[in-house]
């Protein structure tokens, strides 16, 4: 059994209790067939995990957990995309999103800082900040950044500095880095929304494998306990 929060920190407080509630049932169940609790993995991210325009469970997290359960593997996802956020949002809130246990942290934040044309520097910045808490609170987290891309309409040089943080980043911290996480969909009208921006139900599916493809290593790796 597995619970995808849609979007942490917008919970009311009734509906955070009865999802505490069945957590809490769903543990209680796994303890009964002597089964260690499912490792988290969380997804801090913007409106792209968040699945906008979309129901939560088309989002590409929520299709991640479908291809761990299928594998019959011990894990949860937890989404913590929020639509809108920044690399400084993300920070912002890190430390409250990492109350909860971190094994795996897929972070997929930087977009909007591109389509709004801030500071790569002061993005790199945000991201190495939210990758020294999560390591600092679970030394073991095993981490990986989802890369972007913006188009030329801010200029080529930015568009290749923009590009470059997360490879730098991925670099520096030796952590897995999914080069594009659009890959296949970015500039699809078919596979977006009106917008252009968001991911029809058809495009998560693509964005879905994208990660996939480097997650599976990873939980693999932990599943076998390496």
């Amino acid at each position: 059994m597995r619970y995808v929060l849609k979007t942490i920190g917008q919970q009311t407080g009734a509906t955070l209790a009865l999802v505490l509630l069945a957590g809490f049932s769903c543990a209680a169940s796994e303890s009964s067939l002597s089964r260690k609790p499912a490792r988290t993995i969380l997804v801090l991210g913007d409106s792209i995990a968040a699945g906008f325009g979309l129901d939560g469970n088309d989002a590409f997290p929520a299709l991640l957990q479908k291809k761990i359960d299928q594998a019959g593997w011990n894990f949860e996802v937890v989404n913590a995309g929020v639509s809108g956020d920044t690399s400084a949002g993300g920070l912002r809130r890190i430390d409250w999103v990492l109350k909860r246990k971190c094994d795996v942290l897929i972070l997929e934040l930087g977009g909007n800082d591109g389509l709004r044309g801030l500071p790569v520097d002061a993005m790199q910045q945000n991201l190495q900040a939210i990758i020294d808490r999560a390591r600092a609170k679970y030394p073991q987290v095993e981490i990986l950044i989802a890369g972007m891309q913006m188009p030329p309409n801010l200029g080529a040089d930015y568009a290749r500095d923009f590009q470059q943080v997360f490879v730098r980043v991925a670099q520096k911290n030796k952590v897995t880095l999914i080069p594009f996480l659009l890959e296949g969909v970015g500039g699809r009208a078919d596979l977006n929304l009106p917008d252009r921006i968001h991911p029809t139900v058809e495009g998560h599916k693509i964005v879905a494998e994208n990660v996939w493809k480097y997650l599976r290593p990873v939980l693999q790796k932990l599943q076998s306990g390496g």
